[in-house]
């Protein structure tokens, strides 16, 4: 007997699921595919031309050929973030690093991949175009704004010069904007779907989207600044929605803090860690650093002080550099030749043993740690290590004489005293060559004076002067090299009168002849000296923000105010036989109407607040909601980004305004639409003010088009037409003579 087979309902279903074709839809915003289609072409285009470094590349090609070649490096213009990205164009370019980058237009050589290194830069202005189109889709205005405000973006002759290059604005502007964006999506997100996979990705790609910024350029530190203030007014906001209970908001403002400001941290401490990791060979830059910095890299200080003794004894052969490292590094060094009897000011001296630091590698940079009580140079054993409190003489290598102190003035810091190694002329000036050992990086008072790690004071025993660095350089009867005083009045430690010790020995020839071979051989003894990563990071960050290149008047340097009115332009790179030229200038017409927008909406926004405080209300509420929330990205984007440099003693280039007028241009096509949704009240003035609209954006591309030959570089114009480039007296066109 058959029994017939029963499938249940749900087994039914899934058959009928089977029998149909799998159909997946998506939704596709045209407008976005079309404008990033646009973005890319504009900036990918001829992306090789010209084949030669145009202006900061040659800054910039410097430090991509040193991760090429795994060399550390110091920039003090940001941190390294920006420099590896450009560096791994090169990478994936296959760069081996070798070019002279040496001259702004000189030709690349066969082996540098040009379009490799412009591309990410490239890429990220051509991603500005569709995030400017979505930024105003989240701040809820028309499509049809949004558009403008992406072909604005599209149009806007500056940024595509410079995103075209090896540069860095585009990048920046790239990650400020999608920060911007990823804030507007999580908090649109916020009202319906808090906590939802989708609020948690935009929530934690605005704080990778603010580290990336910062860790380009510290100019990213100030939309950043700028988000968490409009974070924390959000947040203030929720705080007095009685829907929220207290473990949701305590959960709120842990998600927030988690990835705001834990994640952008550890993030940019990664960019760090990622540069120690790639640049661990010596190079020119690592001179300024510390001692134990520069051992920790392979070649330069390890090969010299690979396998010292860690520990400073009674009878250590030493190097004392000065930790300071201004004006230059340099080491405590004595020679032969004494002080003038008189200085050219009519001021006595000792007539004692010149002192000195001398920034050079020297056999008489070296001292012997004498214990006073004892009249050997060589180290006993076991070793007696010195500690923190110990009393010392510094007995000079070569000369065999004392570092001494006495109550006479230094030859250029009369208010210092003078340091000697001192010389017996059998007259009323007895020696005094005891200094008591203050390690200031010490753990204990009982630690032990270390190589390299140490960082000391010597603080004069019969004076309690501390012998310091004045950083005055000596006239000819010393060398020039620079003045070491005893300075009295010491409060505090500053880094001049801290010393280190970097070539360490111990000592083991008694007799003067056999100590001076000694001096000139290597160390045999292996220590490891390796500094953590937070102590390097801790040291490389401090001396980006304290290192500062002597600014020089620069040929198209401007200031803050130059730039609004684009009063200046920046010649990148001129042809060396033709016309062609490339040129940093904006489209006149859009930066023009950027400053009209800003001054409409200040005014607007006074007007209405003026009005609102007298219970009048031109705006519905969520009509004002909306444009007090541009004004916070866009007018607040433009502020942070530009203010500041009116408080920066930089030179200053007009490229540094392009975060502002970013924002700046998104803010055009908000006044638009304000003024035409709630202004123009009938029919006929709507239809005018869209006509005027067409033809002002046709005027933007009238303009585009006229400077887009100086823009891309080709193609070269005649004498006659450069001169019709030149709109204002204070550009600077370049036309070669006939």
């Amino acid at each position: 007997t058959l029994i017939p087979l029963e499938f249940s309902p749900t087994f039914d279903r899934m058959l009928g699921f089977l029998k149909k074709p799998v159909v997946v839809t998506a939704e596709i915003n045209m407008n976005l595919v079309t404008l990033t289609v646009m973005g890319l072409i504009s900036r990918l285009w001829g992306l090789s031309y010209p084949r030669a470094v145009v202006f900061d590349e040659v800054y910039y090609g410097q430090f991509v050929s040193l991760y090429m070649k795994r060399i550390f490096f110091v920039d003090d213009s940001g941190p390294p973030f920006g420099h590896m990205l450009l560096a791994l164009g090169g990478y994936l370019g296959g760069f081996d690093g070798n070019f002279l980058w040496n001259r702004i237009g000189a030709e690349y050589s066969m082996n540098v991949p040009v379009w490799s290194l412009r591309l990410l830069p490239a890429l990220a202005g051509a991603l500005c175009v569709p995030l400017a189109y979505q930024i105003l889709v989240e701040l809820q205005f028309s499509h049809c704004a949004a558009l403008g405000a992406a072909l604005l973006i599209l149009l806007e002759n500056s940024l595509i010069t410079q995103s075209r290059f090896m540069l860095l604005e585009s990048v920046l502007i790239f990650f400020i904007l999608l920060a911007v964006l990823s804030y507007l999506k999580f908090y649109n997100l916020q009202r319906h779907s808090s906590f939802s996979g989708s609020w948690w990705f935009w929530l934690l790609l605005t704080g990778v989207a603010c580290s990336c910024a910062v860790g380009v350029k510290y100019m990213g530190l100030f939309t950043y600044l700028l988000l968490l203030a409009i974070a924390g007014l959000h947040f203030w906001h929720m705080i007095g929605d009685q829907n929220l209970s207290n473990v949701s908001l305590m959960c709120h403002l842990l998600a927030r803090g988690l990835a705001l400001i834990i994640i952008p941290v550890a993030m940019y401490l990664s960019f760090f860690y990622v540069h120690l990791t790639l640049l661990y060979r010596s190079g020119p830059h690592d001179q300024i650093m510390t001692s134990a910095f520069q051992a920790s890299l392979e070649g330069g200080l390890a090969r010299i002080t690979q396998g010292q003794p860690l520990e400073v004894a009674y009878g250590s052969q030493i190097t004392l550099r000065n930790v300071l490292g201004k004006p230059m590094q340099c080491w405590l060094h004595s020679h032969t030749n004494t002080y003038p009897i008189r200085y050219e000011n009519g001021r006595g001296s000792s007539h004692q043993q010149q002192v000195t630091c001398y920034p050079f590698k020297d056999v008489n940079n070296w001292w012997i740690v004498k214990d006073p009580g004892m009249q050997q140079l060589v180290v006993s054993n076991p070793p007696r290590p010195v500690r923190h409190g110990h009393i010392v003489q510094l007995v000079h290598g070569i000369t065999t004489r004392y570092l001494n102190t006495h109550d006479v003035a230094a030859p250029l810091s009369p208010h210092s005293q003078e340091v000697s190694c001192y010389i017996d002329y059998n007259i009323s000036m007895p020696a005094q060559n005891l200094w008591r050992v203050e390690i200031v990086n010490r753990e204990s008072d009982t630690d032990v004076w270390k190589t390299i790690l140490s960082e000391v004071r010597f603080v004069h025993v019969n004076t309690s002067a501390v012998l310091k660095l004045s950083g005055a350089s000596l006239p000819e009867w010393g060398y020039r090299q620079l003045e070491v005083v005893g300075e009295k009045l010491s409060k505090g430690y500053h880094q001049s009168m801290v010393w280190n010790v970097e070539e360490h020995r111990y000592g083991k020839s008694q007799e003067q002849k056999e100590r001076e071979v000694e001096l000139h051989s290597p160390t045999q003894m292996d220590i490891s000296k390796n500094l953590s990563f937070m102590a390097k990071f801790m040291e490389l960050q401090w001396k980006i923000l304290t290192l500062k290149n002597e600014d020089t008047e620069h040929k198209y340097s401007s200031s803050a105010l130059d730039w609004i009115t684009m009063d200046t332009n920046i010649a990148y790179w001129l042809h060396p036989t033709s016309g062609a030229q490339i040129h940093l200038l904006g489209n006149v017409v859009t930066w023009a109407s950027a400053n009209i927008a800003a001054l409409v909406y200040t005014c607007l926004s006074l007007w209405y607040l003026i009005r609102r405080r007298r219970k009048i209300y031109d705006l519905p509420e969520d009509a004002w909601q909306l444009w007090v929330s541009a004004g916070e990205i866009c007018v607040g984007g433009w502020a942070v980004n530009y203010l500041p440099f009116f408080l920066m003693e930089k030179t200053l280039f007009l490229y540094h305004y392009l975060p502002a007028v970013t924002f700046q241009i998104l803010l055009i096509p908000i006044v638009l639409q304000h003024l035409s949704d709630h202004l123009c009240r009938s029919l006929l003035l709507k239809s005018m003010f869209s006509a005027l609209i067409v033809a002002w954006f046709s005027s933007v591309y009238f303009v585009y088009c006229t400077f887009r030959p100086v823009t891309y570089g080709e193609p070269s114009l005649s004498v006659t037409e450069l001169k019709d480039l030149r709109w204002k007296d204070s550009w600077n066109i370049l036309i070669r003579k006939q």
